[in-house]
């Protein structure tokens, strides 16, 4: 049976992309509370999870001779209990709220991270400001902390990527210089911690006076100075005068440390070497070269070492900073980090010189500037959409003593950035001739070939 029929069908227009809307990382406003607290506090309409980050002037530098480590356990047993609570009772308390209480501990200081519902946000700020003010620090859980950092030092000594960091601190930093060790103590530092030590750790640095408090997240109908007042304004203690962090200094020369790992069927790479941090006007311009040689699938080093070679599963490069200042004298650990097989050790790091010999001699091009810079930038949008990465970074830029707009202000550069200001940024960070090389692997395979490549002295380690 045939039939003329033919169903009729509604076209609707295709939808028209609107113009973008203009992005730039959130402005926070200042405030302080009667106790000492300086607060930074960023509205986000929509973000119902509201984050709280704490910055506790106690930096790792601070810690008693022979008890480093201290910092990291202490950072652990804020959310051990209160003089009201035991560690049970908080843990079920921060539960209800649908809250989460982590802390760590780092050259700068100690942070404390809270995450709590906009509808919970005065009980997790009680919560937060009890562990303060007043934790418990009962000595079975100092001692269980202690013994759970032991049992992580064993773990990490199998781990190639945390033995190739400690190798590379221990070389680039003065044994004096707090960086030079690890941030969680060794063996004989932690073994030596008891409750007393850390309640006079506590007691010497945590106060109001010298804390800063950061709040972002979706403060509708929220009476924040009067919240916080209630809360964390409850906390006192003595007035004191901030850390003072000393310079960062470290021997660069150009050298290779091979951390043995007899029958390893892989070498951990780590080069680095000390550089700018973000006080630095290149820091921007570093950014962007230091992406343009490892920061993605497509640089230059994975190109190369995995694309063409096959050496590895990836090769990254970064800056990281290290300890800063108001006054510019600190400064970050610029490197480049991946595994390879054993056999191709000597090759990747021969290839790995030649790229950057090359970069030095011919720059980057306009076509990776413009891929790095829309990557950067483009994503910022997506990077910053919750609140508690907004609040780590605002956190940072106050551990790192700088200007709140630094964040805006540095997107705003990457956008301008010419190809010329990255090549010779990321040149500057790379120079073949400065670069410490560790590597964790079989030294009976791959120290021959790597002294014949000529970039640096080679000493082996255990």
């Amino acid at each position: 049976m045939s039939t003329d029929y033919v169903p009729a069908m509604t076209f609707h227009p295709q939808p028209q992309p609107g113009t973008p809307s203009p992005w730039d990382f959130p402005a926070p406003e200042r405030a302080a509370l009667g106790n000492g607290i300086t607060v930074l506090h960023c509205h986000r309409p929509g973000q119902q999870l509201v984050a709280v980050e704490v910055l506790v002037d106690a930096p790792l530098a601070a810690e008693p001779e022979g008890l480093d480590g201290i910092a990291g356990i202490l950072a652990r047993a804020f959310s051990e209990g209160t003089d009201t609570l035991s560690a049970e009772e908080f843990a079920a308390e921060l539960e209800r709220a649908g809250a989460t209480l982590d802390a760590h501990a780092d050259h700068p200081c100690i942070r404390i991270s809270l995450e709590v519902p906009a509808s919970r946000l005065q009980r997790g700020l009680s919560l937060l400001a009890d562990a303060l003010r007043a934790p418990a620090l009962p000595e079975a859980e100092i001692e269980r902390l202690v013994a759970n950092r032991l049992d992580e030092i064993v773990h990490e000594q199998a781990n190639p990527a945390r033995r190739a960091a400690k190798a590379l601190y221990a070389e680039l930093f003065d044994a004096a210089d707090r960086l030079s060790r690890p941030r969680a103590g060794t063996a004989d530092t932690v073994k030596s911690i008891d409750r007393a030590a850390v309640k006079a750790f506590y007691d010497a640095h945590v106060r109001p006076a010298t804390s800063t408090v950061v709040v972002v997240g979706d403060l509708t109908g929220v009476d924040l100075p009067a919240l916080l007042e209630s809360t964390l304004g409850t906390w006192t203690g003595d007035a004191a005068a901030p850390s003072v962090h000393a310079p960062v200094t470290g021997d660069d020369r150009g050298r290779v440390v091979i951390v043995d790992r007899p029958g390893s069927v892989q070498t951990q790479l780590l080069i680095g070497r000390i550089g700018p941090d973000r006080h630095d006007p290149v820091w921007a311009a570093q950014t962007l070269g230091t992406y343009c040689l490892g920061g993605t699938l497509t640089s230059r080093l994975d190109r190369v070492l995995r694309e063409e070679k096959g050496y590895t599963y990836g090769v990254r490069s970064f800056a990281q900073p290290l300890r800063s200042a108001a006054d510019g004298s600190g400064r970050s650990l610029l490197a480049i980090s991946g595994s390879v097989d054993t056999a191709s050790t000597a090759p990747a790091l021969a290839d790995t010189w030649t790229i950057l010999r090359t970069l030095a001699a011919e720059g980057l091009t306009d076509a990776e500037r413009d891929e790095a810079v829309q990557f950067l930038v483009g994503v910022a949008p997506l990077k910053y959409e919750t609140a508690g990465s907004v609040a780590g970074t605002l956190a940072d830029q106050v551990e790192q003593y700088l200007p709140d707009d630094y964040q805006a202000e540095v997107y705003r550069q990457l956008a301008e950035l010419p190809t010329a200001a990255a090549s010779e940024a990321v040149v500057a960070a790379f120079p073949p001739d400065r670069l410490v090389t560790v590597l964790v692997g079989d030294a009976s395979v791959i120290a021959d070939d790597v002294r014949a490549l000529g970039i640096g002295e080679v000493t082996v380690v255990s």
